[in-house]
């Protein structure tokens, strides 16, 4: 008799019943030990400069989602760790990544933020570009003289749009492999079709160095301490699950409920009861956090500064239905300002504190405790990929 692997609704409910022990034993997940790390880890330029190089240039970045570029002609332009990107879908459909540097004289050919066009238009002398990068017109060209167009395009980049999410490598000539990367993860995205969702808008916060900030989406012991109003309400603090998918985690989160919300549904549904008594933050190595929930679901991407005592985070928001009028438009926003400000006041204020308590001097290591295990195993992967060593073992839950 061969045993079959778990489905991903069965996976879940049998989470919900570990979150529902936690909460009724005042547990939570426990690591083998407490871990420390070097405080030099969030202020050393040469780890800063490594992270760049071996993590942000190397790995899969979500960068866009298909809620944002809907349509063919539709574009992103943004600045990542210091390089300037385009993502656009053409006419057949394909999203394309680039860098967003004209091969002429190195200008933008489109400006940040949204928008939609048939071609791309250096502002400086007016070449332009097709959807697909290629070069299509120098300006005055009989003036200018030959140039070998086919060899001119744009510089792309490894671009993949899967489970309503654009994932690039900022590496040209890199290569992806997202199966490999995040092993099953996407389909928690695929389920709820965030494909066809609705993209409400961003804001963009900054803060302390990017694992400072990023610690924070990785625990739930903080909750009663630093967020006794907004959160601990509905989430109890320090009642927390793991799940590895590779580098990534699924983190699972009670609600003080979870007992009435799943008395009465059958076992084998829980698995259907996602925020009813239990939310997911889903963390996609090594710097996006999920919140995915029915009223309005905020994903943070979290950018390296241009030093390492920074961090810009993007908050994006989106939710399954289209703005329906404009009161509705303007309860959305509310709900977008208010998530950001706590965000923003609870959680990245106290992060620029601690960076300025890191450059102190004060103490030469952090410690993670037992129940801190998505912080440590954060840690870990970070130090696997900037060791560079693949032959090396993974680190597992």
């Amino acid at each position: 008799m061969t045993s079959q692997t778990p489905s991903r609704r069965d996976r879940i409910g049998d989470v919900a019943e570990i979150l529902l022990d936690y909460v009724e034993h005042k547990t939570t997940h426990q690591a083998r030990s407490t871990t420390q790390v070097r405080t030099a880890t969030y202020t050393d330029p040469d780890q800063w400069k490594a992270e760049m190089e071996l993590v942000f240039r190397q790995l899969p970045l979500m960068l866009a989602f298909t809620a944002e570029i809907p349509n063919p002609g539709d574009y992103k332009a943004m600045e990542v760790v210091g390089l300037p990107i385009l993502i656009n879908r053409d006419k057949a459909g394909t999203v394309r990544a680039f860098l967003n540097v004209c091969s002429h004289r190195g200008a933008p050919v489109a400006a940040t933020g949204h928008g939609h066009c048939a071609r791309f238009t250096c502002k400086y002398h007016g070449w332009t570009y097709g959807q697909d990068g290629k070069l299509i017109g120098v300006s005055e060209s009989a003036l200018f003289g030959e140039v070998d167009r086919a060899s001119m395009g744009l510089r792309a980049l490894p671009c993949e749009e899967r489970a309503g999410m654009i994932f690039v490598c900022l590496t040209p000539n890199g290569v992806m492999d997202l199966d490999g990367y995040f092993r099953g993860f996407l389909d928690d995205f695929e389920a709820v079709d965030l494909g066809s969702w609705t993209y409400l808008g961003s804001r963009e916060i900054e803060g302390a160095n990017w694992k400072i900030a990023f610690d924070g989406y990785l625990e739930g012991y903080h909750f009663a301490s630093l967020h006794p109003e907004t959160i601990e309400p509905r989430t109890p603090s320090n009642r927390t699950s793991y799940e590895g998918f590779g580098p990534s985690l699924r983190i699972g989160f009670p609600q003080h409920r979870i007992a009435e919300a799943l008395k009465g549904v059958p076992r084998a549904e829980w698995g259907d009861q996602e925020n009813n008594g239990f939310d997911f933050v889903r963390i996609l190595f090594p710097n996006v956090s999920a919140f995915l929930a029915p009223e309005i679901t905020q994903i943070a991407q979290l950018f390296p500064g241009p030093t390492p005592d920074k961090n810009r985070t993007v908050l994006n928001y989106l939710r399954r239905d289209p703005i329906r009028d404009e009161e509705d438009r303007a309860n959305v926003e509310a709900m977008i300002t208010f998530f950001r400000d706590v965000t923003y006041q609870e959680d990245y204020v106290i992060g620029m504190e601690i960076q300025k308590g890191l450059e102190s001097g004060a103490h030469d290591h952090l410690t993670f405790g037992r129940n801190e295990r998505g912080n440590q195993y954060f840690h870990e992967w970070l130090t696997w990929y900037l060791e560079d060593d693949r032959s090396r073992p993974e680190p597992t839950l």
